[in-house]
């Protein structure tokens, strides 16, 4: 079976990165974390971090296979990320804190994935 399915009774349990869109289910965020954004918001083992940057409220799933070469991947800014499944719209905002230290720390950007702010060209 594959790593990535989830059983119909197990879909309740599914959450999106509010950072890089990602759904997984909640035991895996725990287990493993977020493949594209654990370096800075540490969710592996983390209940609380778990719940302040994943979401369970999230619109429209895109399966990536080769994220490097798919123009989706590109438009949804996922190009670099690992293949799986993301969602297109994830609802919610990472706390203040946590948006400040990937901003000052790590020098990456955070876009909100509600589509409230939109990318500039």
């Amino acid at each position: 079976m594959s790593e990535n399915y989830v059983a119909p009774n197990q879909q309740r349990y599914l959450r999106a990165c509010m950072v890089c869109s990602i759904v997984m289910t909640l035991a895996r965020f725990r287990d493993e974390g977020c493949p594209n954004c654990e370096e800075f918001l540490h969710l592996q083992g983390s209940p609380d971090q778990i719940e302040s940057c994943t979401s369970q409220v999230f619109e429209g799933l895109i399966s990536l296979a080769n994220p490097g070469r798919s123009w989706v991947a590109k438009w949804q800014r996922l190009d670099g990320y690992v293949k799986g499944v993301y969602a297109t719209k994830v609802s919610g905002q990472l706390p203040d804190d946590v948006r400040s230290a990937i901003e000052e720390e790590y020098r990456i950007q955070y876009i909100p994935r509600d589509g409230s702010v939109t990318e500039a060209d």
